[in-house]
């Protein structure tokens, strides 16, 4: 949409806005700062990087107020589990909800007027038309300009392939368990550094680490970021007997229902895009700017 919108096929937008988990891949920030140099700069169109904190460290502190991620989990019985999705609503919808406050010039505690907001482009192409959703302020009204221009995931990859960015990365935590094998193999086999930190992450979360939710109660059982719920040093991200697949096929879990064998392999294709997150539905509006999931 950045593209588009510096080229003049769409309107020229007044900004962008990058909400920043923290533990994105290299691979994201090089490519961020390749289209504010290329795309966004030269068509006077300012990219604000906007965050709430590194989740991978906020995650780990037992201090911190903690927005669970949808970390896989073996309760204590030996029954499957999987912790509430939070974190999307925490790092990246509110910095962003904060972030527009200031530019219309009402930040937090401020009232907006009601014939105040702004017209927000949410990226999603026709392919996930069915996840596109209206923001829950007033001052905020979502467009889906991919969709109107009957765009699907496959246009758009052909578009960017002739701007030159075929290689666009996913934007995503780097831990995020919503990773299929074939996602953990690339950072296995292409960063080495980047598989090191996610597999320490991995083992300190059932170290006692990371908490359940909000109110920092412990997990009563372990916490993987695999499905499989074993170490991601041991996780068969390489290879999935028949068995295996039939097992997992059976699996249901609270987000998501029974496991299809192609996400497994590539991951949840939407990943956590703000205002169309997987799974969960709008959390009770807060006074601090609302959170939705």
């Amino acid at each position: 949409m950045l593209a588009l919108s510096a080229r003049g096929v769409l309107p020229k937008a007044d900004a962008a806005i990058f909400a920043d988990t923290g533990w994105e891949p290299r691979s994201v920030y090089r490519h961020l700062d390749r289209l504010e140099r290329e795309i966004a700069e030269p068509a006077g169109i300012p990219i604000f990087r906007v965050s709430a904190g590194n989740i991978r460290n906020d995650a780990l502190d037992p201090d911190h107020r903690f927005a669970s991620m949808p970390l896989y989990i073996m309760n204590q019985d030996g029954r499957p589990g999987m912790t509430r999705r939070q974190c999307t609503g925490e790092y990246k919808i509110k910095p962003i909800k904060k972030k527009v406050r200031e530019l219309l010039g009402y930040p937090y505690p401020a009232r907006i007027p009601r014939d105040v907001y702004v017209e927000q482009w949410v990226g999603i192409s026709t392919d996930e038309f069915h996840r596109a959703k209206d923001s829950d302020v007033k001052y905020m009204r979502n467009r889906h300009p991919l969709i109107e221009l009957d765009w699907s995931r496959s246009d758009c990859v052909r578009y960017l392939t002739s701007l030159g960015l075929a290689d666009t990365p996913k934007s995503s935590c780097l831990g995020c368990p919503f990773h299929g094998n074939a996602q953990w193999r690339s950072i296995r086999n292409e960063s080495p550094e980047e598989w090191e930190d996610v597999v320490d992450f991995d083992t300190r979360i059932r170290e006692g680490n990371a908490r359940a939710n909000a109110s920092g109660n412990r997990l009563l059982g372990q916490a993987f970021l695999h499905r499989s719920r074993v170490p991601l040093s041991e996780a068969p991200i390489d290879h999935v007997t028949a068995a295996e697949w039939a097992a997992r096929q059976q699996e249901v879990d609270e987000n998501d229902g029974p496991v299809d064998p192609e996400e497994l392999e590539r991951g949840v294709a939407d990943g956590c895009s703000p205002w169309s997150c997987r799974g969960s539905e709008p959390e009770p509006l807060r006074h601090d700017f609302g959170l939705a999931s």
